[in-house]
């Protein structure tokens, strides 16, 4: 079976295509690529909290010890921002996360980070796909763990423990602990629950057992998912902020103290607003494709300068290693600002967010309505299409041959097509049309003054492209 990386790892069901042997095969090119670059190359591994992460991360210890190749192996599981992090402190060449992110429970996936503490360039990691295998010719049942920490060349390392000290040396956290606003989070059973735990042991905690089935639901920080965590706000009646982090916490959701659903759009200028206009930063603002056209609003008003990118935090990564990023960040809830890592952290931006609200004294729906009396109030859906691949192409090819000049009452001013196709009606209000690259699912999304009035233009969006 030839296994491919995705946009953010290879991903694949365990016990069906992510099993020991595949995850040995990948290992084995991995070792191979990076004795081709480096001479005395130097890694750190670890895994979140889904089934047999422990297995697979042992797997790739082996693989790579056996290669000679120093590795430090995280105590237990842990975050992606956490072995991020973990590159930077042990001067590694790569990093490598056992985690499947948000996918359904049944999913395991192997994600690559780069010497600088942020995702693996795509040219290299088209590189070390060339060389995987057909077949792991090893037998790892011969190799010991503990005579690999006996010769040195395997080290368990206690990231959580760093992460932590991390954390404490970055923020006031004293302050946000004895502050009178009271706040929340929900792991989604995912890695962030211990450093959550320790960091703030007085807040509410919601799903942070290790529990690698999830609750039959995706660890994906989405409203539909979080239902639990809302209905717990909204009963509590004193919690001032809800965070949420996906299954391996490099994403965010947000609930206001009505356990209204922040989504990361409304995050992403939270960010831009309170580093700026509070803490004084500046610096260039790296958004996605998808990103609500607010942020553009917002850094006209704060004279910051814009750059808008392909879909996948690869290329906000990028933008970050070369330039100064205040905030680069996507609608999928994957943001990351300046002073830490070129990598998407969830808690580490619920963290920002929180330290806003006790340093400000304004709440979160204060903070938002101060970024609308600049930018106006917004709403943004998405709608993911499941449907047949003839479908797909039908539409697809009209967007190509720009068929679409109107979705019902909304006329179509200009179109953008940077990552998909981007229908503007007017400066405020827009239909994007993105395909899959691999499912057949057409993502639909949707930016107006209002959730009806979004929710109507995905409306209109659906009937103009399945009937045309």
């Amino acid at each position: 079976m030839k296994i491919k990386f995705g946009t953010d790892g290879w991903r694949a069901v365990i016990a069906k295509e992510f099993t020991v042997e595949n995850v040995a095969r990948v290992s084995e090119a991995v070792a191979k690529w990076l004795l081709q670059k480096k001479e005395n190359p130097v890694v750190i591994i670890g895994h979140d909290c889904r089934f047999a992460g422990e297995l697979f991360t042992e797997t790739v210890a082996k693989v790579l010890a056996i290669n000679n190749i120093k590795v430090f192996m995280a105590d237990g599981f842990v975050s992606t921002p956490m072995i991020s992090l973990g590159v930077l402190k042990y001067n590694c060449d790569l990093g490598i996360v056992i985690t499947a992110s948000h996918n359904p429970p049944e999913y395991n996936g192997y994600k690559l980070k780069g010497s600088y503490g942020g995702p693996l360039m795509e040219k290299e990691i088209h590189e070390v796909e060339d060389l995987i295998p057909e077949k792991y010719n090893g037998d790892l049942d011969e190799i010991r763990m503990e005579e690999l920490v006996k010769k040195d060349i395997l080290e368990i390392t206690d990231l959580e423990t760093y992460y932590c000290n991390y954390l404490e040396e970055k923020f006031d956290l004293d302050a946000i602990r004895n502050s009178n606003l009271e706040f929340a989070f929900d792991a989604m059973y995912g890695s962030g629950q211990n450093v959550m735990r320790r960091l703030f042991p007085d807040i509410t905690l919601l799903h942070c057992e290790r529990q690698p089935l999830f609750d039959g639901i995706p660890p994906e920080p989405l409203h539909r998912n979080l239902q639990e965590f809302s209905e717990m706000i909204k009963l509590a009646e004193n919690i001032d902020c809800g965070l949420a982090v996906d299954g391996d916490a490099d994403r965010i959701a947000l609930y206001d103290h009505e356990g209204n659903y922040v989504d990361s759009h409304h995050t992403m200028l939270l960010l831009i607003h309170y580093l700026h206009k509070y803490r004084q930063q500046t610096g260039k603002i790296a958004t996605g494709f998808s990103s609500t056209v607010k942020i553009n609003k917002l850094c006209k008003e704060y004279d910051l300068p814009l750059e808008i990118v392909k879909i996948g935090f690869k290329h906000i990564c990028e933008l970050m290693l070369t330039e100064d990023i205040l905030m680069g960040g996507e609608e999928s809830g994957g943001i990351a600002v300046a002073g830490h890592i070129p990598e998407r952290d969830g808690i580490y931006n619920g963290i920002i967010i929180w330290e806003a609200m006790v340093k400000t004294g304004k709440s979160l729906r204060e903070l938002i309505q101060e970024i609308y009396d600049i930018t106006g109030s917004f709403a943004f859906e998405r709608r993911d299409l499941k449907i047949p691949q003839e479908d797909k192409d039908r539409i697809v090819k009209n967007c190509e041959n720009n068929t679409y000049k109107a979705f019902g009452p909304y006329k179509v001013e200009k179109v953008e097509t940077l990552d998909g196709f981007k229908y503007y009606f007017n400066d405020h209000e827009w239909l994007m049309i993105r395909p899959s690259g691999t499912e057949p699912v057409l993502r639909t999304y949707a930016e107006s003054s209002s959730q009806e009035k979004a929710f109507e233009i995905l409306q209109y969006g659906y009937d103009t492209i399945m009937n045309k």
